[in-house]
């Protein structure tokens, strides 16, 4: 498809229609949009933080490490009372500790996904958090709270919580730079 606009709907019914298999067409669909012969846009961006905030198709990401975290974080505490979900806070508390905090870290560092590619994410999250964790620990051990669980989680759960924050932030400020590159947010406030 040249210049012309047309809706995602659009263009894969037209696909369909000439009796191609659905896999074909998304798997076409995703080789056009990787090596940018096609160009989806967004027909209503969030203009807002909040907006964004509350666009799953955009903070996905966000939402998904702070339900992690918050799982964990009461997985730690449930098991002390009923054991029974002691595999999954090893799980969870796995992730936790090896993943999320690199991870945040790398998405608030790195907010464009064109930055790194998604294995590069994975392995600088894990190498980060190994990084991170003990620093985290080395810092609380000269505090009154010292290295006990309870510490170490919160204060773990408050960096990962302080670099999303940071990472939403960001990711909002270049979809905001991008829409205004575009000139639909002029053409939104004329309406």
């Amino acid at each position: 498809m040249s210049s012309e606009h047309v809706t995602l709907e659009e263009y894969v019914y037209k696909k369909l229609k000439g009796g191609v298999s659905k896999y074909i067409v998304l798997r076409d669909l995703w080789r056009s949009i990787q090596e940018r012969k096609l160009k989806l846009k967004d027909p209503d961006p969030p203009i807002t933080l909040i907006s964004y905030v509350f666009r799953l198709d955009y903070t996905l990401w966000f939402w998904t490490s702070v339900t992690l975290v918050a799982l964990t974080l009461g997985l730690v505490y449930v098991t002390e009372y009923i054991p029974l979900f002691i595999s999954a806070r090893y799980v969870l508390g796995t992730i936790y500790v090896l993943f999320l905090p690199g991870y945040s870290l790398i998405e608030a560092l790195y907010p464009r996904e064109e930055d790194l590619t998604p294995l590069e994410r994975v392995a600088l999250s894990i190498g980060l958090s190994l990084a991170v964790v003990p620093l985290i620990g080395l810092i609380l051990n000269y505090t009154p709270w010292g290295i006990r669980l309870p510490s170490i989680i919160s204060s773990t759960a408050a960096f990962i919580i302080a670099m999303l924050i940071i990472a939403l932030h960001r990711k909002f400020n270049f979809i905001k730079l991008v829409i205004i590159n575009r000139g639909l947010l002029e053409s939104r406030y004329k309406r």
